[in-house]
């Protein structure tokens, strides 16, 4: 049984027992979370939503909040002396899937 799931302006697919990595949640580790916007869930039947499932919840607990890896942001103009160097780190939090009630 496998749901797809929509959080942080993404769609993921998601499986029991399994991990997540998503962008970072404001919740400390060990702390349990519900994402409700479930939309679709594919276990005996299929069911889609339109836009969510309704009455369908994925419950995980979180491991714990991290950093990805260093991402260069370089700009520049040809000829017009124009460069500028940035980086961006992007925070992370990894789920452990517990359950999908459907």
């Amino acid at each position: 049984m496998y749901a797809i799931i929509e959080t942080g302006g993404k769609q993921i697919k998601v499986e029991e027992g399994r991990y997540i990595d998503v962008e970072k949640l404001p919740l400390a580790e060990g702390e349990t979370i519900e994402f409700d916007r479930v939309l679709m869930v594919v276990g005996d039947d299929v069911k889609v939503g339109a836009p969510v499932v309704a009455g369908a919840k994925v419950v995980g607990k979180v491991q714990r909040q991290w950093k990805g890896p260093k991402l260069i942001v370089y700009k520049m103009r040809p000829k017009k002396h124009y460069r500028r160097k940035n980086s961006h780190r992007q925070p992370y939090t990894r789920v452990m899937i517990e359950a999908i009630k459907a």
